[in-house]
């Protein structure tokens, strides 16, 4: 018995002096490790699949605006991303011969615009549409839209879509008489694809920006300077779309977008324009007999109605962009999503990371 301080008494208990048995950790399973792999691949691929993906930009098509070397997050959560149409394995190209799923995307939170620089699955390959290899442009017509393009200037709707500050084309410099180029002082302002031009070789072109463009037109050297602009008849009908049209890569159209619902009268000018949208991305067969009847399937039609919308993209860099000037349309179900921003950037020239661009959004 012991006594408490108030004088009560009370049981006595010794404490133990044995040390507690220490906590052993849990063995890490095989289990656990595959659990860890199959939760992080379900993110990444939800993640990549419906919300964002990261691009590297590999060419100058869309300079002064992105650059090679720039590393790009692409918003899929703005238009809607798109649900899968080929049964597979995640980031790989193995998947199921033969079943193909109907084309569906969720809803999105905007629709495309003018103006918008889009990733989307290059059309003409012979793949499924998500194993397509990927660009990026800019979105200059819509469906429905009316676009011709005179003097590198596209017109919309006729309204003008003129460059803006970030986007290059090229120019012609012509010099004032007796007085020699200064090729140096241009070469120094960073300018693209420099060559001597004119019937007296007294001209220079070459791209760049509206602002370098007007500098050097400000230059006692030079009495002015105009779009450097390709004639259609230069070699090129045969490099354009549609082919044998005559359109060329600065006077060009006009053409109608083709919207979804719409519809056109079949013959031999549409054809030519629109036999690419009903074959090869609404999967229809066209027959052409005599006296320009048309077989749609094996049926006699006179018109057509397009199943879904389509857009026409440029590159910023007007003349060194192989675009919608060249092979045709994008199918509304090719479009992957908006680029917002650009993350990192990486100068191969130099060896080193362009800091000034990390996390620019794109515009």
């Amino acid at each position: 018995m012991e006594s408490t301080p108030d004088g009560q008494t009370s049981v006595g208990v010794r404490a133990s002096k044995r040390r507690p048995a220490s906590i052993q950790p849990r063995q890490v399973t095989l289990r656990d490790w595959l659990l860890t792999v199959v939760i992080a691949l379900s993110v990444a691929f939800i993640i990549r699949g419906f919300l964002l993906e990261a691009f590297r930009i590999p060419t100058t098509s869309m300079e002064k605006t992105l650059l090679a070397g720039d590393f790009v997050l692409v918003s899929k959560v703005h238009y809607g991303p798109r649900l899968p149409q080929r049964i597979g394995i995640p980031f790989t190209d193995l998947f199921i011969e033969g079943l193909e799923l109907p084309p569906l995307r969720l809803p999105g939170f905007a629709e495309p615009r003018r103006g918008d620089i889009i990733v989307f699955n290059f059309p003409l390959e012979d793949k499924p549409v998500a194993r397509k290899t990927h660009y990026i442009k800019r979105l200059i017509a819509l469906p429905g839209d009316s676009l011709t393009i005179l003097n590198k200037i596209p017109y919309v709707n006729g309204r003008p879509m003129p460059l803006s500050s970030s986007m290059q084309q090229k120019w012609l410099a012509i010099r004032e008489l007796d007085t020699p180029f200064p090729i140096g002082r241009l070469e120094s302002k960073g300018v693209e694809d420099v060559g001597r031009a004119g019937p007296m070789l007294d001209a220079v072109s070459f791209q760049s920006t509206v602002a370098v463009a007007q500098e050097v037109g400000s230059w006692r050297e030079i009495e002015t300077i105009v779009p450097f602009v390709v004639p259609a008849d230069a070699g090129y009908p045969t490099n354009i779309f549609p082919v044998g049209s005559g359109f060329g890569t600065d006077n060009y159209g006009p053409i109608y977008i083709p919207a979804q619902g719409q519809s056109v009268e079949l013959n031999a000018s549409s054809l030519a324009m629109y036999r690419d949208v009903i074959e090869r991305y609404e999967g229809h067969e066209l027959t052409e007999l005599a006296d320009g009847v048309v077989q749609l399937d094996g049926e006699f039609v006179s018109h057509y109605v397009f199943e879904q919308d389509y857009y026409f993209v440029m590159g910023d860099n007007r003349d060194s962009s192989y675009d919608s000037r060249i092979w045709g349309f994008v199918p509304w179900n090719h479009v992957v999503g908006k680029a917002t921003t650009i993350y990192f950037s990486w100068n191969r020239e130099q060896g080193g990371p362009r800091t000034d661009r990390m996390f620019t959004a794109i515009y």
